[in-house]
């Protein structure tokens, strides 16, 4: 029996065999190195880890240190061992010295046999022989303490004996423990073959869903190439439009340069001519001898007959330079009608209709006669402009506006929060909000309540009276109270600030690295722009042009917050500068 009683204490609690490369936790309990490593390894360490004998939690994955005194014990154990004693399972119960795999268990005297016991062993009929097992004592009546044969259908129990007889059974209806196994069997059946066929529902179903997933996945690809297929052609569209265009000015400007410089020449000799004229003329005024001036040829015979109506070459000529905008109409046409091609391909049904129309360039009509050159030009310009204007709206701005509010319970008590949780103002009166691990405490700061771990986004801050303040994005995880909480002071925020380090120019600061941007500032209205999965944080100072003002270039690692600091005056959280919403009206 000790050493039955050394071998179970000799055993990994996990996989129940001895101890192999046995290692041990702080709370004491050994393990086999393999198996406390696998079982850690199962654990969420967002939970702390727990020993899987006592359950005592541990922060940190704990540290595995060998025990040398156990592993010394057990190879011992291992080399005096005979080859028999290394059994699994259920033990002769008699074979005290070293166990022996049993191969029988009898019912009456509630023990286990081996093979040599087993030859020796009562064959009287209440010694009932069963498999091996470590639970005999349950498979007799508690009551009577006789082995049970019967299950009784209405009390749904298993009886012996004497329990038949007894008045708690008495006309019951009893079935013996093969009949009744049986029919159990029967019904565990039918459950095993309903609950296989759902089974093998359940997987075709996922199959299903796996294969539309599949194709979702292929299509959204193939649209995606195309579509960067396609803007790569406009870009070369574009590129080789714009050279066109530029080939046809400066061809058109050499041809009215030449036509110009000729009628300047003849000009030229006209002007020579007239003066000569002129001259002889003035002679003939000055003369006092009025036979000579009478012998002269008349004044009207004294002009050039081709000349007569000068006027003519110059008077008609319109010296101002213009642009033949019939043949950029027709070009940028042509240009757009490819692109329409291409956006056929890629568009849904219901829109190609209004896709496919070519842009607001008129040609000539039914009647032959020619529309207004400048007013086409016009109509043109403001098309292009449009796509250049959407063009950069998507690539500067991302996806759209977002809609941005405040959190007040992140507010500092120097701040007052609007009703709608888009207005910040800063306030000398300690506003008294109760203090949480949440709130900032030093800085008049305050968080929005949504954040951004995807996709590309914007936003508008509007400044008013202000000459002090902070906006940007930050981490969660950013302290709420010490230096460190400042925006910018730390490796998890990112600002633009004005009225810091220069009064008049705008800074921007990251990591206690604030670096002034030359740029005076001149507007009271900065757009944040956000790409997470390219890294990218921009601010846009919208004045007229809209100026770029810094790129933050870097790689996000939590959720990002919009973050507002308010020196004095006010900011105001919006979607849209007045300025855009009205282009986008026109």
């Amino acid at each position: 029996m000790a050493s039955a009683d050394l071998r179970r204490e000799l055993l990994c609690s996990i996989c129940l065999t001895i101890y192999t490369d046995p290692v041990n936790l702080r709370c004491g309990h050994n393990f086999c190195q393999v198996c406390i490593s696998q079982n850690l390894n199962t654990q969420n360490r967002a939970t702390g880890y727990s020993c899987p004998e006592c359950r005592t939690v541990y922060r940190r994955r704990p540290a595995l240190m060998r025990n040398i005194t156990l592993r010394n014990v057990v190879e011992h154990v291992r080399s005096t061992r005979p080859p028999q004693e290394e059994v699994t399972g259920i033990c002769c119960t008699y074979c005290i010295h070293s166990p022996v795999p049993a191969v029988r268990s009898c019912l009456h005297c509630e023990a286990s046999l081996c093979d040599d016991h087993l030859n020796v062993h009562s064959k009287e009929p209440e010694h009932v022989l069963t498999d091996p097992s470590t639970s005999l004592e349950n498979r007799k009546c508690p009551v009577h303490k006789k082995i049970l044969e019967y299950y009784c259908t209405e009390d749904k129990t298993c009886i012996c004996v004497s329990c038949r007889l007894a008045e708690e059974h008495q006309g019951h209806q009893v079935e013996t423990l093969e009949e009744a196994s049986e029919k159990k069997k029967e019904k565990l059946r039918d459950v095993l073959q309903n609950l296989t066929t759902k089974r093998e529902e359940t997987e075709e179903g996922i199959q299903s869903l796996e294969e539309r997933s599949r194709k979702v996945l292929e299509k959204a690809s193939g649209d995606a190439r195309r579509v960067t297929a396609l803007f790569k052609d406009i870009n070369v569209w574009k590129n080789d439009l714009k050279k066109r265009i530029l080939s046809e000015i400066s061809k058109r400007e050499r041809q009215e340069s030449l036509s110009l410089s000729y009628a300047m020449q003849k000009l030229g000799i006209k002007e020579i001519k007239l003066s000569r004229k002129m001259k002889n003329i003035e002679e003939l005024c000055n003369m006092t001898d009025p036979l000579t001036v009478l012998q002269e040829p008349d004044t009207g015979d004294l002009c050039d007959p081709e000349e007569g109506g000068g006027d003519g070459d110059t008077g008609g000529h319109d010296t101002t330079y213009d642009v033949d905008f019939d043949v950029i109409s027709f070009m940028l046409h042509e240009g757009f009608s490819d692109i329409m091609r291409n956006l056929e391909t890629i568009v849904p049904p219901q829109q190609e209709e209004i896709l496919s129309q070519p842009p607001n360039v008129q040609s000539r009509g039914e009647t032959g006669e020619k529309q207004d050159e400048p007013e086409r030009a016009e109509v043109m310009a403001e098309g292009v402009g449009d796509i250049v204007i959407d063009a950069r709206d998507g690539g500067i701005y991302g996806e759209g506006p977002v809609d941005i509010l405040l959190d007040i319970n992140t507010a500092c008590n120097n701040l007052l929060i609007s009703n709608d949780l888009k207005t910040a103002n800063w306030t000398d009166i300690n506003q008294n909000r109760p203090e949480t691990a949440e709130r900032f405490q030093d800085y008049p700061q305050v968080m929005s309540s949504r954040g951004f771990t995807s996709g590309q986004h914007y936003w508008d801050v509007e400044i008013r009276r202000s000459a002090i303040w902070m906006v940007g994005m930050c981490y969660p995880s950013i302290d709420r109270r010490g230096d460190q909480s400042h925006i910018g002071d730390n490796n998890k925020s990112w600002g633009l600030c004005a009225g810091f380090k220069n009064r008049t120019n705008y800074s921007v600061v990251h990591d206690e690295d604030m670096i002034s941007l030359h740029t005076q500032c001149c507007g009271d209205r900065i757009r944040i722009s956000l790409d997470y999965e390219a890294g990218k944080l921009s601010f846009y100072e919208l004045c007229d042009p809209i100026r770029h003002l810094h790129t933050f270039t870097t790689t996000f690692t939590e959720p990002l917050h919009a973050v507002l600091c308010v020196g004095k005056g006010s900011l105001t959280i919006s979607v849209e500068a007045p300025a855009l919403r009205d282009h986008h009206q026109r």
